[in-house]
């Protein structure tokens, strides 16, 4: 029987990509470019400075948590493969490749892995940056067969990050790692491809679940529209839904939600004390959308997270939990707002906006990159997979972080 990592080095230089499939590569590259430039004068950007390409744009597109997010394996796909791919000068071909070895990792590990606490951004990230990269440098399936294994060391990460700056940086290293391992293959590393069987078994994975069919990133991407943990997703599209004519924040006396617990996996913080901390809270989250309507950039920093009213609507949010579930969208999620005349309001929501089942619409889309990258939006939707690499060093090497685009927070 072949190894797992020569089944998808095989599937990945065989890839064949449909119109679809090369239309999802340029969204999520432009998804990508934005969440990595609106970060460029976030703090993490003076510890990423001397890192090489594919980590430093990794970690920056990671930290604000606005990347995009492959549901069935729980690992954000886009943050470590384009990096990857664009640091060995790869193309939509390459990322495909890299997306949907990611995305079938990821899945086959399934929900135990992540409920076990692993950050499978980075432990399926890792094999898949070296596919990208492997594919984008040239190589044949034992090349990348060969890359894969050696990325396997890296492939780590855990969910304790989370709220850090060590989650971010986990994911630049995973995308390094990857791109490190290829160019070693390239020059000639011997490796076992079995490395990655024995660590698949490591980890919880079922290689009997491996799908190699489907599109290229089988059940497409979610686009996230609030920049913070998907897990938050849902709850802010619920609480906004609520939100209009005689609804003042600071008017209600009760937050009431419902949901399966399963999908507060990732929230570790009901009392955040930092805006990192603030993006894996269910009660800020709750609390920063009452007060801010759309939760946005300037709602998740420390600043913002110490605000008197929304400590306030902290207190007020109580969670009822059922047991179980096997997912971040499982279930629905319930929410009810109880007013000082004794009246309520309710809304139950299944999908956030930006969901594969609910996908963004150009507006929202659009909205997005121009809260990014500001004035600055044309030129980024310009972007291709030729120029990507250009743009990302123009853009992330001046030294002053002044003179990065308008829209950046």
């Amino acid at each position: 029987m072949p190894s797992i990592a020569q089944t998808l080095a095989e599937w990945a230089v065989a890839l064949d990509p449909a119109p679809d499939d090369l239309e999802l590569a340029d969204r999520s590259l432009l998804d990508t470019l934005a969440v990595t430039v609106a970060a460029a004068r976030d703090p993490v950007r003076s510890l990423a400075e001397e890192l090489p390409d594919a980590a430093r744009w990794a970690t920056l597109g990671h930290v604000l948590d606005f990347d995009d997010l492959h549901m069935e394996s729980t690992a954000h796909v886009s943050v470590v493969c384009v990096p990857a791919v664009l640091a060995a000068a790869g193309d939509a071909r390459a990322y495909l490749a890299a997306a949907g070895v990611m995305a079938r990792l990821g899945t086959a590990l399934g929900w135990s892995h992540y409920t076990r606490g692993w950050h499978a951004t980075c432990t399926a990230g890792a094999p898949a940056a070296a596919v990208g990269a492997g594919v984008a440098l040239g190589l044949d399936a034992g090349g990348i067969a060969r890359a894969v294994a050696l990325a396997v060391p890296a492939a780590g990460g855990v969910q304790r990050a989370f709220g850090t700056a060590a989650k971010s940086l986990q994911v630049g290293f995973a995308a390094d790692a990857g791109v490190r391992a290829a160019r070693l293959a390239a020059a000639g590393a011997s490796a076992d491809p079995a490395v990655l069987d024995q660590w698949f078994g490591l980890v919880g994975g079922e290689a009997a679940t491996l799908d190699l069919s489907g599109p290229a990133v089988p059940g497409g991407l979610a686009i996230k529209l609030f920049p913070c943990c998907y897990a938050n997703q849902r709850p802010i599209g619920a609480v906004r839904q609520l939100l209009g004519a005689g609804v003042e924040a600071g008017d209600v006396e009760q937050i009431v939600v419902r949901t399966p617990a399963a999908t507060l996996q990732p929230l570790l913080y009901s009392r955040p004390t930092t805006g990192l901390e603030g993006k894996f809270s269910l009660e800020y989250a709750i609390a920063a959308t009452l007060a801010d309507g759309w939760p946005g950039f300037e709602s998740f920093t420390d600043r913002a997270v110490q605000r008197p009213l929304v400590r306030a609507l902290e207190e007020r949010v109580e969670v009822r939990v059922s047991p179980g579930g096997d997912g971040l969208l499982c279930g629905a999620f319930d929410v009810e707002l109880r007013l000082p005349d004794g009246s309520a309001r309710r809304t139950s929501v299944e999908l956030p906006p930006g969901a594969p089942g609910r996908p963004a619409t150009p507006e929202e889309l659009r909205g997005k990159l121009v809260a990014c990258a500001g004035e600055q939006a044309p030129r980024l939707e310009a972007q291709t997979w030729d120029s990507a690499s250009r743009y990302l060093r123009e853009v992330l090497d001046r030294t002053d972080s002044a003179a990065a685009p308008a829209g950046i927070p």
